[in-house]
């Protein structure tokens, strides 16, 4: 770890930055969803000077001397997408993470991840919270893309999941030499409010910008220890309030429904997964503000895997039961007026093919708009980030499309044209050069 540390802090002090300052770029876009949620404008200019949003313009405006001109008048353009649940730092082909886990070092994870990112960034997610994985590595590339050494989406990392022993993100399936191994590297292991309070503590220290725990089962430990409710009150609490001390939102793994009425009586501000959900939790939902992030890509890519006989045998039972429940607990919260915020799980699921969430947030009664908001306006409202919509002072992230996703949400799973922080990744289809040329 420290060597890998150490090696990651030569690169970032030697590595000359891509920042493009003093740089104008003019894009020409022929239809333009500025704010999500409102009616798309006709032919419009977007002004970025030194990678912010500088001016929304109507009609196709002449660029300046100097400037870039980035033609987008046969492209539906608008701001760029926001993932609130990745693991940016896991293979998402589960069997040969299972076999290759062993030797697998943090340089090696390091590197899987820096893959993971550029496919992110490419599929037009311009920024996502990462929600547990190797703590400093993912907060270690999360400077680096900051500083322009890598190319990668904005990540908000989350350290690793907080979790009691025995559960969900806890050292599970490893022989008793191994496991004791494991466990005394793990700084997000706790049992007791105290406990768990250090190792929120633990999580932040390594930079931690949000604080995630595990408040039930999950299908993915090598447990067969169900989906239900693992924390007590207590622990959540303790987890929660120590949380918000720091200023950090706190979010809670989720399956059972017992499990997520107490992360929400706790006071979390969202609810990952939430498989089993019923009208009474529908109700404390929107008593406690709190808000869903369904991932619903996540239990169908889990169920393949579980039976294709990827995962070891106490997952697939895990699996069927998440994946069974997943889909009317999802159309329940939407119906019922709960906030949901876009997630995908990207790790479980394939990195790169995020956007197809979309389509099964409309099939659980949202519109292409309300997806699209959620991706986008609503989630920048969540990290609270100058993201999320393009207008004068946010940050210059911009995708392109061929299509109108309004019409059919499926049109962003091809996305031609990303912009990051006003430096453009992707134009045509095709990834650009970067350092830019």
């Amino acid at each position: 770890m420290k060597r890998a540390i150490l090696a990651a802090t030569l690169l970032l002090a030697s590595t000359p930055l891509a920042a493009q300052s003093g740089s104008t770029t003019y894009i020409h876009a022929g239809r333009l969803l500025d704010q999500p949620g409102q009616a798309p404008r006709g032919a419009s200019t977007i002004i970025v000077r030194d990678g912010k949003v500088a001016e929304v313009r109507d009609g196709f405006v002449a660029p300046e001397a100097d400037a870039r001109l980035v033609d987008l008048k046969t492209q539906f353009v608008l701001p760029g997408l926001i993932d609130m649940h990745v693991h940016i730092s896991s293979d998402d082909n589960l069997l040969r993470s299972r076999l290759e886990g062993p030797s697998r070092d943090v340089e090696d994870v390091f590197v899987i991840a820096q893959n993971n990112a550029r496919l992110t960034l490419e599929a037009g997610f311009t920024t996502v919270r990462d929600l547990g994985g190797e703590g400093r590595a993912t907060a270690t590339l999360r400077d680096a893309i900051n500083n322009g050494v890598i190319v990668g989406p904005t990540i908000i990392p989350a350290g690793t999941m907080v979790s009691v022993t025995g559960g969900h993100g806890g050292v599970n399936g490893l022989n008793r030499v191994f496991t004791h191994a494991v466990a005394a590297e793990r700084t997000n292991i706790c049992d007791g409010p105290d406990s768990c309070a250090s190792a929120v503590r633990a999580q932040i220290s390594i930079g931690a910008e949000v604080i995630k725990f595990a408040a039930t089962g999950g299908v993915r430990s090598n447990v067969a220890g169900g989906l239900g409710k693992q924390m007590t009150d207590a622990e959540m609490k303790s987890i929660v309030d120590t949380g918000h001390s720091f200023g950090r939102k706190v979010t809670a793994h989720a399956h059972g429904k017992e499990g997520i009425d107490a992360a929400l009586r706790a006071g979390v501000d969202s609810i990952e997964h939430g498989s089993f959900i019923d009208d009474e939790t529908v109700k404390l939902f929107k008593a406690e503000g709190a808000a869903l992030v369904p991932t619903a890509v996540a239990p169908i890519a889990a169920l393949a895997q579980a039976r294709r006989g990827d995962a070891p045998a106490p997952q697939l039972a895990k699996a069927e039961e998440a994946a069974a429940a997943h889909a009317a607990s999802m159309a329940r919260a939407v119906k019922g007026g709960v906030r949901i915020l876009f997630g995908t799980d990207s790790g479980v699921a394939p990195h790169g093919d995020n956007a197809k969430e979309f389509a099964l947030m409309v099939k659980a009664g949202m519109t292409p708009a309300q997806a699209i908001k959620s991706a986008t306006a609503d989630n920048a409202a969540e990290l609270d980030r100058p993201i999320g919509v393009i207008a004068p002072g946010r940050d210059a992230d911009i995708i392109a499309i061929a299509a109108d996703p309004l019409a059919d949400v499926t049109a962003l799973e091809k996305v031609d044209f990303v912009m990051r922080r006003g430096v453009v990744h992707k134009l045509g289809g095709k990834r650009q050069p970067f350092p830019p040329e």
